[in-house]
């Protein structure tokens, strides 16, 4: 059994670290999911280090934050970089569209998942008629939000499993 929950927060971390980067799954959230379950592990040190709970409060509030926050991030890079509503409800669009497409598209997901906020809000600019100067500041701040908003979430799951691998050896 002890075995069992190991591999399957390893598999957690691995969809968590693949959630980070595909918008459809909650990354960070599996990842912690899978930290959680080394707490039915017996034979972890989380038993032996004092401050293991103290880590495990840390991450999940941390997790919390970075998944609240990933949802406004393009958002807030389309009207920090003078969009409108219009921009950021075609990156939102345009990440659902590349979603959907990743699945038909395999060799062409990441590009797609990169590609899809800032046409997106490009057209969403376009459709209220801003000028293409406006259109495409907006487009690139989407571009930059979801990047930012990536990163976040990758460097989260990675200290998640840096933290899950420090407890299991």
């Amino acid at each position: 059994m002890e075995i069992a929950i190991i591999v399957i927060g390893i598999l957690a971390i691995i969809l968590g670290l693949v959630g980070s980067v595909l918008p459809t799954l909650p990354g960070p959230t599996v990842a912690y999911g899978g930290l959680l379950l080394l707490l039915l592990n017996q034979t972890a040190k989380l038993s032996m280090v004092a401050n293991s709970y103290i880590w495990l409060i840390t991450l999940g509030i941390i997790t919390l934050f970075i998944t609240v926050i990933d949802y406004y991030m393009p958002i807030w890079g389309t009207k920090k970089f003078g969009g409108t509503k219009a921009g950021s409800r075609g990156s939102t669009i345009g990440l659902i569209v590349a979603v959907i497409l990743t699945f038909f598209t395999s060799g062409l997901a990441v590009i797609l998942i990169l590609v899809g906020p800032f046409i997106g809000a490009y057209i969403g600019e376009k459709q209220v008629g801003q000028s293409n100067q406006v259109a495409m500041k907006s487009a690139v701040g989407s571009f930059l939000g979801f990047i930012a908003g990536t990163f976040m979430k990758v460097a989260v799951v990675l200290v998640i499993a840096a933290y899950f691998t420090y407890l299991l050896v």
